[in-house]
């Protein structure tokens, strides 16, 4: 049974209406590391903001269901719907520095949501903490809760985003883009942490990123998305074996190969997007038309 079940959800801008998700449908079981891969504007990371309940204030939602462990999101007072979010869910942002605080220590970013969510006294909250910043490989953790954001390097502001996102032992995490803002070197070391912190615990995870040699490294299956439209859906094997549709295999193709660094880029070819682009004309005006659920 899927933890995360999202149907035919659509967003669109209040003021002028212009779709940004169209009728996006996925499921993500509990335990299983699902990736979102798609170019920068295809939609991504709203569907992981929308799962969060913290979209853009000119974002809505115009159709669709968001079931976490069963339950619509979308159909509970917004009160119950943030406290059910915050008791299952969390997130791992895209820029550890603009995330965190800079004028406020790192432990109470970490212990303010065990406090305040699950009401766990700050001794207790504070000696998970340090647990967690253990477990996320931090040297001296007692010495780091005392730190400010701008004393720390990249990486090490992100192994704190993560530690903080596993705090509550949510059931879903929300990665978006988590290794972006951080070196080659240190990626490598970020995905590593993740997928084993993931493992641990058990924890559903919905993966935003545009490179696929990531979503190789750590997910299970992936969609594929194009203009807010899901175009394909696919275990992670099947889909590097036997991509099915033609946009996906031209992503593929134009992946930089590490064993030919001197080989050209492929772009995906204008016809498969003009072929993609049809298929997203024809989509709006079912939706249009009433044609559509």
């Amino acid at each position: 049974m899927s933890f995360l079940s999202i149907r035919n959800l659509c967003l669109a801008l209040r003021d002028t209406g212009a779709p940004l998700l169209r009728g996006v449908s996925l499921d993500v079981a509990a335990g299983e590391v699902h990736g979102l891969v798609g170019e920068s504007g295809a939609g991504k990371s709203m569907i992981g903001k929308a799962v969060l309940g913290i979209l853009p204030r000119a974002v809505a939602v115009t159709a669709g269901q968001i079931l976490l462990d069963g339950q619509d999101l979308l159909a509970l007072p917004p009160g119950e719907r943030r406290r059910q979010i915050g008791r299952m869910a969390a997130l791992i942002p895209q820029d550890p520095l603009t995330a965190l605080n800079p004028s406020r220590r790192i432990g109470p970013q970490i212990t303010d949501r065990l406090v305040d969510i699950l009401g766990w006294s700050r001794n207790r909250a504070e000696a998970r903490a340090l647990e967690l910043l253990e477990e996320v490989q931090v040297n001296d953790p007692a010495r780091v809760l005392r730190q400010y954001p701008h004393e720390l390097s990249g990486g090490m502001r992100q192994r704190i985003l993560i530690a903080s996102a596993f705090a509550a032992e949510p059931r879903l995490i929300v990665a978006d883009e988590p290794t972006t803002a951080l070196d080659v070197t240190v990626q490598k070391q970020i995905l590593r942490l993740i997928a084993g912190m993931q493992a641990r615990h058990g924890t559903a995870l919905l993966f935003v990123t545009h490179d696929l040699g990531v979503v190789s490294k750590v997910c299970g299956s992936l969609s594929v998305l194009y203009a807010g439209r899901v175009l394909e859906q696919a275990a992670m094997r099947d889909f590097f074996a036997a991509p099915r549709h033609a946009y996906s295999a031209a992503l593929l193709a134009a992946t930089p190969k590490y064993t030919d660094p001197d080989g050209s880029l492929t772009p995906v070819p204008e016809a498969i997007l003009a072929q993609v682009r049809a298929e997203i004309v024809a989509y709006d005006a079912g939706i249009s038309g009433g044609k559509h659920g």
